[in-house]
């Protein structure tokens, strides 16, 4: 297997079509319906049609939620609300159908992906299809060592890859993209800070679980911490990943970028998905065409994060439970400009013909025969009586 080169996603990786769009503009210039008055409804409709290279846009039927999963080395510092090494709670909690996506999902009727990358678990314990992808059991803790080795950051970012293809060649649509951590938002902050040039304090949360003042201060030192570390080694996205991140991270990043060579549009979710976002802007510029921000979660890594990456949440829920549950929430206004801007009707322009038959007809001015013309007065006098 060749060495991993991120940086060729540069060159992979195109803008969704612009000649596209401005057929999708043109088209919605002549709905009935005013400009401006379905809001940000059109915006997403000639987004998604630029994404699909369709005009009209075509419906979004084969929608799937995906959840990374992981146990992150850092929460046994106690940065988290959860035990560490409990993340295998929250899966099984999405299988069992009783996980707030897991509800949502099944009431609109879309399939829920869980794939395990660094589960502190048993792999004999999950479904086959989960752990198919895992990288390692667990991640190292990362104020103090790196949270993976040099190859299981690259055969991680390698297995979002190959997800992103599974997903593509599947059928799926529109990926509702989340994280399924425990300690997961602590290494996210620290990508965001390091990228976006922040002290640890701007973005430190308090979880989805929301944790104490005391809690929130260790969160806030190991942030701190970290970033000692990730800072020396920002001008390498996989060698940042090897240190800082973690396997879940690391394939969430190569995800979203194969994604975009595939065109498959993504909405994100947390301050997890965000983080993996803004590294994959790092390596390909282009890549966040391809996304939407599904809604603010209030944790302030994921708004810095939406903020650099230019994208603008489609809600404002402060929905806090993770796992891709604000994002999904965002999935119905996506669908809803997608039937809008393919079934309103088109006022159709006038034909040429019905134009000219409108126009008023001007008559020309009659030229009379210079020959009938009166004669001169004095030939009228001269002529005898």
């Amino acid at each position: 297997m060749s060495a991993l080169n991120l940086d060729d996603f540069a060159d992979l990786i195109e803008r969704p079509d612009g000649g596209v769009r401005r057929d999708a503009e043109e088209r919605r210039a002549k709905f009935a319906v005013p400009p401006g008055a379905l809001g940000r409804l059109d915006e997403l409709g000639e987004w998604l049609a630029a994404a699909q290279g369709s005009v009209p846009v075509k419906p979004v039927r084969r929608p799937k939620v995906l959840l990374f999963a992981g146990d992150h080395g850092i929460a046994e510092l106690g940065v988290s609300a959860r035990e560490p090494g409990t993340a295998h709670e929250l899966v099984r909690a999405v299988l069992d159908g009783s996980s707030p996506v897991a509800v949502l999902a099944r009431h609109a009727d879309v399939p829920v992906r869980v794939v395990d990358l660094s589960l502190d678990a048993d792999p004999a314990s999950l479904p086959a299809e989960i752990a198919g992808h895992r990288v390692r059991r667990g991640s190292g803790r990362i104020d103090i060592e790196d949270a993976l080795a040099p190859e299981e950051a690259e055969a991680a970012v390698r297995a979002g890859m190959a997800i992103a293809d599974e997903e593509a060649d599947a059928g799926t649509d529109l990926v509702v993209l989340g994280d399924l951590s425990v300690g997961g938002t602590t290494p996210a902050a620290v990508l965001i800070a390091a990228l976006c040039g922040t002290d640890a304090s701007v973005v430190t949360g308090r979880g989805g679980r929301p944790i104490d003042d005391l809690a929130w201060m260790r969160k806030c030192a190991a942030i701190r911490d970290t970033l000692r570390r990730a800072r020396p080694v920002l001008g390498d996205q996989l060698q940042l990943l090897q240190t800082v991140g973690g396997a879940d991270l690391a394939a969430l990043t190569g995800f979203l970028l194969q994604s975009a060579v595939r065109h498959t549009p993504v909405i994100l979710d947390g301050v997890v998905s965000g983080a993996a976002a803004l590294v994959a802007q790092r390596v390909a510029f282009r890549a966040p065409d391809w996304w939407l921000a599904g809604q603010t979660s209030g944790e302030p890594g994921q708004a810095k994060a939406f903020d650099r990456l230019a994208l603008e949440p489609l809600l404002t829920h402060d929905v806090t439970a993770g796992e891709g549950t604000g994002a999904l929430l965002a999935l119905p206004l996506v669908r809803s400009a997608a039937a809008l801007a393919a079934e309103l009707p088109v006022q159709e322009e006038p034909a040429q013909d019905e134009l000219v038959q409108d126009e008023p007809v001007e008559e020309e001015p009659v030229q009379k025969d210079p020959a009938e013309q009166e004669k001169p007065a004095e030939d009228a006098e001269s002529e005898p009586a």
